[in-house]
């Protein structure tokens, strides 16, 4: 006979779920993750990979390699190449990672949602008043990135990053259920402002999320990681040029992604709360005017 979960269950897992994440040293722990997962030792790294595969849907069969020094360099592993088509067409912005599509569609005004009834600000998520009015009514759109994919992410266009803002914060997890009980969670979060501007114009923002275990994020246009270590300067001028496609750089484990794009642009008819998208599907349409 199978058992149907009952509410009192879900809400029962919920809680565990969300103290065994959050209600601990979440700083402390994320340092000591980042020490461990870079051990080279091939029984620590073995049984770290085997039991990080019991608890996901870990899939290396996509990697570049099939050996592996340490849990760190599995969680950034490159993928062989032509794993991530890139659409060509130059009206299609692409998705610059492998996620799990969250909360989309237009800011209201200054105001997005993390997930159905917790909205947050445009200034409490970039804190710039230049880039609050340039985005207000614009498209957002959440990427969150589970533990078990791919974690590096791309260009999503052929663009110049011309700035980058580093905002120091805390580590909660960014899985649905903390976005259901914490209020402004991205706002309160480690996170990376990214400027990019496209050859027409118009201007769009990327903003990786760190979260427990990963508040780490590496940048190709910078050459100091952007961790819990990091002590500024918190803005960074940047004159890095990619073309659709290349890597930008990567988290050290799984994370979030929020995009926001002018408002004349719109979402491709695939995009949906809760589908699985690759980097390199189509994500935007460009609009033909230029300057969003």
């Amino acid at each position: 006979m199978t058992m149907r979960p009952t509410l009192t269950n879900v809400f029962l897992q919920e809680d565990i779920n969300f103290l065994l994440t959050n209600r601990i040293p979440r700083r402390l722990l994320t340092r000591f993750m980042g020490w461990f997962s870079k051990i080279e030792q091939p029984l620590a790294r073995d049984a770290s990979i085997a039991l990080w595969r019991l608890f996901s849907d870990l899939d290396l069969s996509e990697a570049r390699k099939s050996e592996f020094r340490s849990v760190h360099d599995c969680f950034t592993r490159e993928l062989k190449e032509g794993a991530r088509p890139v659409e060509a067409d130059p009206g299609i912005v692409v998705s610059p990672c492998d996620a799990i599509v969250g909360a989309h569609g237009r800011i209201a005004g200054t105001e997005l949602l993390q997930i159905k009834g917790f909205p947050y600000s445009l200034s409490d998520l970039l804190g710039s008043p230049h880039l609050v009015e340039r985005h207000c009514d614009g498209l957002y759109v959440t990427l969150r990135l589970t533990s078990s994919m791919y974690h590096r992410f791309h260009a999503p266009h052929d663009c110049t990053v011309q700035r980058v803002t580093y905002i120091s914060g805390d580590t909660w997890n960014v899985n649905p259920i903390a976005l259901r009980r914490i209020e402004k969670l991205f706002c309160k979060n480690e996170r990376a402002v990214i400027e990019t501007r496209l050859g027409n114009g118009d201007l769009l923002t990327l903003v990786p999320v760190a979260a427990i275990l990963v508040a780490c994020i590496r940048l190709h246009c910078l050459t100091e990681p952007l961790d819990l270590a990091y002590r500024g300067p918190n803005v960074l001028p940047c004159a890095a040029d990619y073309r659709k496609g290349d890597e930008m750089g990567w988290f050290e484990h799984g994370s979030t992604i929020v995009m926001l794009a002018p408002a004349s642009w719109s979402f491709v008819e695939s995009v949906e709360t809760g589908s699985v998208i690759r980097m390199g599907e189509p994500l935007f349409r460009v609009s033909g005017d230029g300057e969003g």
